[in-house]
């Protein structure tokens, strides 16, 4: 594997994950200064909502005592895209782990910059869709790459390499094209 191959996978991921972190906090920013203290925005009707909230918690608000878990995993996260993503060889893993990471980045600038502590903070949330949790762009991007890991799991589309065909077995005769044994 040549280090320019190595190069090429890392700085696709970490370029992805940027775009991500970027598009997340440019949206959190607005959202703060449009949304904080006002009622929510119907964007399309009752369908899409811009609101402003802040989520101590993880995904549906859960575990809001064990936000320093949160912290932990999105930094294990982090670090084991980092570690994978210059073995990549297919564009859909490094799309998928490019998102994966801009995600866990951009919620993870949010526990370690909101109150009430680093490590420990709320992630800032504002776009709410009919009985689902409110969300924000890091979260679409995590959801949106985990969709697509799996189906690409399920396609059995390599990451690091191409895909393998089943071997025939030792004890099978090879046949021909006309269905007769060769030989």
């Amino acid at each position: 594997m040549s280090s320019s191959r190595i190069r090429f996978s890392l700085l696709w991921v970490v370029l992805l994950a940027l775009v991500v972190v970027a598009l997340d906090q440019i949206t959190k920013v607005w959202a703060a200064e449009q949304l904080a203290g006002r009622p929510p925005v119907e964007v399309v009707g009752e369908l899409l909502r811009f609101t402003w909230v802040r989520n101590p918690g993880g995904a549906f608000s859960l575990g809001t005592d064990y936000t320093w878990v949160f912290t932990v995993a999105a930094v294990a996260v982090s670090v084991g895209i980092l570690v994978f993503a210059p073995r990549i060889r297919s564009w859909w893993w490094l799309v998928a782990l490019g998102g994966l990471l801009g995600g866990a980045l951009g919620n993870l600038v949010d526990r370690a910059s909101e109150p009430p502590g680093f490590g420990v903070g709320y992630v800032r949330d504002f776009i709410q869709l009919p009985n689902w949790p409110v969300f924000n762009v890091a979260d679409m991007a995590v959801v949106g790459s985990a969709v697509l890991i799996v189906a690409l799991s399920l396609f059995g589309v390599p990451a690091t390499g191409q895909r393998q065909e089943a071997e025939p077995e030792a004890d099978q005769t090879p046949v021909g094209v006309h269905g007769e044994a060769d030989g």
